[in-house]
């Protein structure tokens, strides 16, 4: 009998035979045919099949969904490799966002902060510096950005931190005010508050490009961690901070 046997499926697709068992008891993916004794045959057209739920499970969708993305009569094959295309061309840029965004001031890690644990509670409240040291380390540890930040803020006081959030703090409600009235995040006005944010990190953590800028912007909206600091003052302010940033950066080319 032609076909593959679900051990070879196995095999080729990376995955294991309970999982194979258990797509065809769910009717994502049903072998399409058995043998006299009923051991499962995949055929090419089966191979196919799979290949897609394969990607379409590496981008996130649940196997229900999966399901009916695929049982649907009016998409292709061709259609759902131009989807998965588009969806992993998205995910790769996002990615690249994130590399770029060296993230190593206000909202990612505080490394090197030289104050008592008082003046720490005074300055920062809840927040604990040293809780995103490690990972700020791991994406960026090898950068200049890195370098030239932690040497500034190790020698940075209570005063400078103080000095640092309030102007931070000024930053974020201009943003909140303009958003809040309905001013375009393209506007004048919103594009020199995204300058006033770019020349913060610059003047006090390090050189931050035009680049760099619009990779934070991104990161505001893509890891709610940095996001909240900007949706805990109005829902909807972290993708307004990052499109004015985006259009600061774009008017400056």
């Amino acid at each position: 009998m032609a076909g593959f046997s679900v051990g070879q499926v196995a095999a080729f697709a990376g995955v294991t035979v309970r999982t194979l068992h258990h797509y065809d008891e769910i009717g994502l993916l049903s072998p399409s045919e058995r043998t006299a004794a009923g051991y499962r045959r995949y055929s090419e057209p089966d191979l196919d099949r799979l290949q897609r739920v394969l990607f379409y499970r590496e981008l996130g969708f649940p196997l229900e969904e999966i399901t009916a993305i695929l049982d649907d009569p009016g998409v292709d094959a061709a259609t759902h490799l131009r989807r998965q295309h588009e969806l992993l061309r998205r995910r790769i840029a996002r990615l690249e966002a994130l590399v770029v965004s060296v993230e190593t001031a206000l909202e990612a890690a505080r490394m090197g902060v030289s104050l008592t644990p008082e003046e720490r509670y005074e300055v920062f409240g809840g927040f604990r510096p040293e809780d995103h040291a490690e990972e700020a380390e791991s994406r960026w540890g090898g950068t200049s950005a890195w370098a030239e930040s932690r040497r500034r803020t190790s020698s940075y006081s209570k005063a400078d931190w103080e000095g640092i959030k309030a102007e931070a703090g000024a930053v974020v409600e201009a943003w909140r005010v303009l958003f809040e009235r309905g001013v375009p995040a393209g506007s004048p006005e919103a594009m020199a508050v995204a300058e006033r944010h770019r020349e913060h990190i610059s003047r006090w953590f390090y050189p931050c490009t035009y680049e760099i800028h619009v990779g934070l912007g991104e990161m505001y909206v893509a890891d709610e961690r940095f996001g909240r600091n900007y949706e805990g003052v109005a829902e909807g302010l972290a993708v307004y901070v990052r499109d004015s940033i985006a259009a600061n950066a774009g008017a400056a080319r």
